[in-house]
């Protein structure tokens, strides 16, 4: 069996990656990476291809991926609340860096 083949998943689980792609390709990712990722979360989700002769055969589903999949992409987010998460996180970044110069400064004082 080549590499990439189809032929061990099931009609249910070929039709869900073919939803998640276009998802993925109306929110402007290109077919082959939406294709690649459609297929990720399909065996994230159900451990891979169902037909029987896999280890995975017969465990349950964990729809996980999906759920975060849906609230990252229900968020409602805007440029204003993008900016002001980024200069949160500048200003943290900033401020963690002044404190571990000033503990390597003391660190280096106690070893003299």
């Amino acid at each position: 069996m080549p590499r990439g083949d189809k032929s061990k998943y099931t009609d249910k689980q070929k039709r869900k990656a073919e939803h998640i792609a276009e998802g993925y390709s109306s929110r402007g990712v290109k077919k082959g990476e939406a294709k690649r990722r459609a297929w990720a979360t399909v065996n994230k989700e159900s451990g891979g291809g169902e037909k029987r002769g896999g280890s995975g055969y017969g465990r349950p589903e964990s729809h996980e991926s999906s759920r975060k999949g849906g609230r990252n992409s229900h968020k409602n987010t805007t440029s204003a609340s993008r900016s002001a998460a980024a200069k949160k996180a500048a200003a943290t970044r900033k401020r963690n860096a002044s404190r571990r110069s000033a503990a390597a400064r003391k660190a280096a004082r106690s070893r003299k």
